[in-house]
C-alpha cells in the first residue's frame, strides 16, 4: 500500500539553533585575533572618495537598514553588508550616481552569506525605484568581489554579542533583553560614520554596556554597578575601560541625536501635512521639500 507524502510550507523560516560550543573562550580569542583584518580605512572619505560624502553614507546605510528589516532579514547580514561597504569604499572611488548601486550590491554578498533565502537582485532594483539594473548589479558584485580579494566573511559587532551576553549570566528572558537593546545600538553605531574605525569588539561591548546601563543592572538581576559591567567588558576584550566607556558615551549621544531628528521629522512632516489639509486652492498650496 502506498502512503500519502504530505508536503506543506511552514509559516516561519526554519533556522539552526545555536551552537554552544561556538562561546568557548577560544572562539572569542580567535574573533579578537582576526578583527583588525576587516578594519576600514578611518580616512576614506578625504584620502579615496571624491564625490562620496559622509552624509550621503548615512543616507545610504540607513536606506540599508530599512531594506534588512523589511526583507527580515538575520541580524547578521546589515553589519556585514555595511563592512562590505566600507572596506570597499576604503579602496575603490565610486561616483556619486553608482552610491546606492554599491550598498545594494553589498547587501546581496551579504545576504547569501548569512541568509538560507537570499535577498533576490529583483528585490533590489525594486527597492531602488528601478535606478538600478541586475546587469549592474551583476557587474558590481564582480567588482567588489574582486577588490576585497573576495574575502568578505568578516568579523562585525554582532559576532562579538553572544560571547559578551554569556559573559554576563543572564536568564534568557532578561538576556533577550539585553540582546534586543545591543542589536539596536549596533545597528545606530553601523550607519554613523564616529564608528567606522573602531574595533568590531569595541563597538559590541559598548553598546552591551549601553543597553545594560539603559536597562539598570539591579532590574536585569545583576548584582553590580553598570561601571562594574563596562570594566568587566573590557577586560575580556583587552581594552583600556576608559576608552571603552568613552565609545559607551559616544552610543549614547548618537542615540539622544538621532531621537532628536526623527522627533523633529516627524513635527516638520505632521506641519507639511496640517498645511496640505488647510488648503482650498492652487494658491494655497506651499512648497515642501520632503
Amino acid at each position: 500500500m502506498e502512503g500519502n507524502l504530505l508536503c506543506w510550507e511552514t509559516e516561519k523560516e526554519l533556522r539552526a539553533a545555536a551552537d554552544p560550543v561556538l562561546l568557548q573562550s577560544r572562539v572569542l580569542e580567535e574573533l579578537l585575533t582576526a578583527q583588525d583584518r576587516y578594519l576600514a580605512s578611518p580616512t576614506y572619505f578625504q584620502c579615496v572618495q571624491k564625490e562620496i560624502h559622509p552624509h550621503m553614507r548615512k543616507m545610504l546605510t540607513s536606506w540599508m537598514l530599512e531594506v534588512c528589516e523589511d526583507q527580515r532579514c538575520e541580524e547578521e547580514v546589515f553589519p556585514l553588508a555595511v563592512n562590505c561597504l566600507d572596506r570597499f569604499l576604503s579602496v575603490a572611488p565610486v561616483e556619486k550616481r553608482k552610491f546606492q548601486l554599491v550598498g545594494a550590491t553589498c547587501l546581496l554578498l551579504a545576504s547569501k552569506l548569512k541568509e538560507s533565502k537570499p535577498v533576490t537582485i529583483e528585490n533590489l532594483c525594486m527597492y531602488s525605484d528601478c535606478s538600478i539594473t541586475d546587469s549592474e548589479m551583476r557587474a558590481m558584485e564582480l567588482l567588489i568581489l574582486n577588490k576585497l580579494k573576495w574575502d568578505i566573511e568578516a568579523v562585525t559587532p554582532r559576532d562579538f554579542l553572544p560571547h559578551f551576553l554569556e559573559l554576563l549570566s543572564l536568564s534568557a528572558n532578561k538576556m533577550q533583553q539585553v540582546r534586543k537593546h545591543a542589536e539596536t545600538f549596533i545597528a545606530l553605531c553601523t550607519t554613523d560614520c564616529t564608528f567606522i574605525a573602531l574595533p568590531a569588539s569595541m563597538v559590541s561591548a559598548a553598546s552591551v554596556a549601553a543597553a545594560v546601563t539603559g536597562l539598570r543592572p539591579q532590574n536585569l538581576g545583576l548584582a553590580c554597578s553598570s561601571m562594574a559591567v563596562t570594566n568587566y567588558l573590557a577586560k575580556a576584550i583587552r581594552c583600556d575601560p576608559n576608552i571603552l566607556r568613552m565609545c559607551q558615551e559616544q552610543i549614547e549621544l548618537s542615540l539622544e541625536s538621532n531621537l532628536r531628528q526623527a522627533e523633529g521629522d516627524r513635527t516638520t512632516n505632521s506641519k507639511a501635512v496640517e498645511e496640505i489639509e488647510r488648503a482650498s486652492t492652487p494658491t494655497d498650496v506651499l512648497d515642501f521639500d520632503l
